[in-house]
């Protein structure tokens, strides 16, 4: 569930609390300042530009796509924000960092071997007291509603022995179609443990305030039903 929306037109209302919510989540550490950070899958950069503007004293996006890289790079031109093309579960040694980010990754894992090298790999690359921030969907609540207003499309939920292959579309113009596995909260604290990681938490989404566009009754009906959670690990 990587964001490949057109990224020139405005984020879609999901993007906008998932965005809220890890600045909330940054500002409550203290801010990025003089830490070295790691995103991953930084897609076209919008989270790696975050962590770079806010003072970071060391960024890496990593992404296993050439071409996102390659428009990360083009669109938005930032000599602070080091771009790498590797495989997120099979990552080389690029810290270690103080912070890692990780905005719909996990559920990107075809199988529970793969959700646990992935939190092994994240592990491997922050020091000992380092936190990754991950935004992750919530499954229990797929297919049930209608997340046509907030960008979201469920198309389908598939079976599958380990997690759910969730098949799904970004309401856009045109529809992108995406796909993940629908792995639950306890799936991924127990990944993050046996990777070493001491804590593992949860906290809501954040929405940012009405407008006229999306007054609060749009905002409350998503908060009682949200596409993601924040997931805070601690190394």
């Amino acid at each position: 569930m990587q964001q490949q929306y057109d990224t020139s037109t405005p984020p879609p209302a999901f993007s906008e609390a998932d965005a809220l919510t890890l600045r909330t989540a940054l500002d409550a550490l203290g801010g990025v300042r003089g830490l070295d950070a790691l995103d991953l899958p930084c897609g076209h950069g919008g989270t790696a530009r975050l962590l770079a503007s806010g003072g970071a004293r060391r960024t890496v996006g990593v992404d296993s796509c050439p071409d996102r890289i390659r428009r990360a790079r083009e669109t938005h031109h930032d000599a602070r924000i080091e771009y790498v093309v590797a495989d997120a579960a099979g990552m080389p040694q690029l810290g270690p960092f103080d912070l890692a980010t990780a905005v719909y990754l996990f559920n990107q894992a075809p199988d529970r071997e793969t959700l646990h090298a992935l939190f092994r790999s994240v592990r491997a690359n922050l020091r000992p007291g380092g936190r990754l921030l991950a935004i992750v969907p919530n499954p229990g609540a797929y297919p049930c509603p209608d997340w046509s207003p907030y960008g979201v499309r469920v198309l389908r939920r598939e079976p599958h022995p380990e997690a759910p292959l969730v098949r799904a579309q970004f309401v856009t113009r045109p529809d992108a179609h995406f796909e993940f596995r629908a792995w639950t909260h306890a799936d991924y604290c127990e990944a993050a443990v046996e990777a070493g990681f001491t804590t593992a938490g949860w906290q809501p989404v954040r929405t940012p305030p009405p407008d006229a566009e999306r007054d609060e009754a749009f905002w409350a009906a998503y908060r009682a039903r949200p596409v993601s959670s924040l997931m805070t690990c601690l190394a």
